[in-house]
C-alpha cells in the first residue's frame, strides 16, 4: 500500500508541476507571436502622422504588436506629398532602423497612401525590403481623388483655395505630431492618389499590382513578398463621426470600397481578405470605434505578423 501511495503522490505532484508550467510555456509561445525576422515599419496615409499628443495613428496596433514580440517602428512622413517625395522621406528612415537594429530587411505595412509609399522603397531598393503589405492602400488611384481634381483643375481658384485649405490641416498635423520639417504640397498628393496619377506611378512600380480586374498581383516580385487586406463597409459604427462622411464618399464609387478607396484598387499581391470596415477603421481609428460584430483591427494586424514570422520574414 506504501508502494501504491508513493506512487500515487509522486504522479499527482508530477501533474501539478506540469500544470504549472503550462502555463508559463504558453506565455512564452504568445509572446513571440508576432516575432518576426525582420523589424515592422507602419507607414501612414495622407493627412496622417506616427503620434499626434499621444495618439497613435495606428492606433493600439504597435504596442500589441510589440507585446507579442515585434519590432515595431512608426514612419513619419509628409502628409500630403507626393508617392515619390513620401516615398525618398521612407526610404531615409528605413535605412536609421536597420543601422539601429542591425537587420538586413524591413517589413513595411502601409495604409491609404502609405502603400504606394512602401512600394517607392521596395521599388528603389528592393534588398532592403522583405515584404510590403498594402491596408486599404490607393495602388490604382480613388475616385475621391479624381472628383476633387475635376472641381479644383490646375491653376483655378478653386485649386488655390483647396490647396490653402490642405496646407493649413498639414500644418497642425505637423505641429501636433512633431514633423515640422516636412515638405506638405497637397497638390502633388491629390494628384497622386488620381486614377491617371497612380497608373502612371504603377508603369515605374509595378510590383504586386494586378494587371486587370479585382484578382491577386504577383506575391513575390526581387525577393519581395506583397500582400494585401481592406474594408468593404463606409459605415460601421454610429457613434464615429467619421463615419457620415465616409458613408457620402463611397456612393461616389458604384462598386464595393471603404468610404475612399475601391476594394479592387487596393489589392497587392496575394489578398488576404476583404473585412466590415472603412477607412479609418483599418487602422483602428476613431480611437478604436469600428463595427463591433466584425474582426479587431488589430487582431488582423497580429495575425499577420504571425503570417510574416510563420513565412521567415
Amino acid at each position: 500500500m506504501t508502494g501504491f501511495f508513493g506512487r500515487l503522490l509522486r504522479g499527482l505532484a508530477f501533474a501539478s508541476a506540469a500544470l504549472t508550467l503550462l502555463p508559463l510555456q504558453n506565455a512564452h509561445a504568445q509572446s513571440t507571436y508576432t516575432q518576426t525576422r525582420y523589424p515592422i515599419v507602419l507607414v501612414h496615409g495622407i493627412f496622417g502622422f506616427d503620434s499626434a499628443l499621444g495618439v497613435d495613428y495606428f492606433y493600439g496596433i504597435p504596442s500589441a504588436l510589440r507585446s507579442d514580440g515585434a519590432k515595431v517602428y512608426v514612419a513619419q512622413v509628409s502628409a500630403a506629398n507626393s508617392h515619390e517625395v513620401r516615398g525618398e522621406q521612407l526610404l531615409a528612415q528605413v535605412k536609421n532602423i536597420l543601422a539601429v537594429t542591425g537587420a538586413s530587411k524591413v517589413n513595411l505595412v502601409g495604409h491609404s497612401q502609405g502603400s504606394p509609399t512602401s512600394r517607392y522603397v521596395s521599388g528603389v531598393a528592393p534588398h532592403l525590403v522583405a515584404s510590403v503589405t498594402s491596408v486599404g492602400g490607393v495602388n490604382r488611384g480613388s475616385r475621391v481623388a479624381d472628383i476633387v481634381r475635376g472641381v479644383a483643375p490646375v491653376g483655378s481658384v478653386s485649386e488655390t483655395l483647396a490647396n490653402s485649405t490642405a496646407l493649413a490641416l498639414t500644418s497642425l498635423i505637423n505641429v501636433l505630431s512633431g514633423g515640422t520639417s516636412l515638405q506638405q504640397l497637397p497638390t502633388a498628393a491629390l494628384d497622386s492618389l488620381s486614377t491617371a496619377g497612380s497608373a502612371k506611378f504603377n508603369q515605374r512600380f509595378p510590383a504586386g499590382v494586378p494587371t486587370s480586374g479585382c484578382g491577386n498581383g504577383a506575391e513575390l516580385v526581387n525577393g519581395v513578398r506583397y500582400y494585401s487586406w481592406t474594408g468593404t463597409k463606409p459605415m460601421t459604427n454610429v457613434l464615429d463621426v467619421s463615419d457620415g462622411l465616409l458613408g457620402v464618399l463611397g456612393l461616389v464609387f458604384g462598386e464595393a470600397n471603404d468610404g475612399l478607396v475601391s476594394a479592387c484598387s487596393t489589392r497587392l499581391g496575394k489578398h488576404l481578405g476583404d473585412y466590415r470596415q472603412n477607412h479609418l477603421d483599418e487602422v483602428n481609428q476613431v480611437l478604436g470605434l469600428r463595427d463591433w460584430f466584425s474582426t479587431d483591427p488589430v487582431t488582423l494586424y497580429r495575425q499577420h505578423a504571425n503570417r510574416l514570422k510563420v513565412a521567415g520574414l
